[in-house]
């Protein structure tokens, strides 16, 4: 399957979007009093860490696949 260029790209920012958002999304739930419970990570932590990691991961591999089909649309 060939990408466009347009397409490349736009998975790109995708990819680069997330590593914008999620980061600063899971500090600020870190820093959220509800993400401790007398020095314990809750539920709420958890869910919304694994929440940050999927997506960090999706939002990489969609990138690198982005980051692919522009250089092959390129050429």
């Amino acid at each position: 399957m060939r990408i466009s260029r347009g397409m490349g790209l736009f998975l790109l920012a995708f990819g680069v979007w997330s590593w914008v958002l999620w980061p600063t999304f899971f500090k600020n739930i870190l820093a959220s009093e509800d993400s401790w419970s007398g020095g314990t990570p809750t539920p709420f932590l958890w869910v919304h860490l694994v929440i940050a990691t999927v997506s960090l991961v999706l939002g990489t591999i969609i990138g690198v696949l982005g980051w692919r089909g522009y250089r092959a649309a390129r050429g």
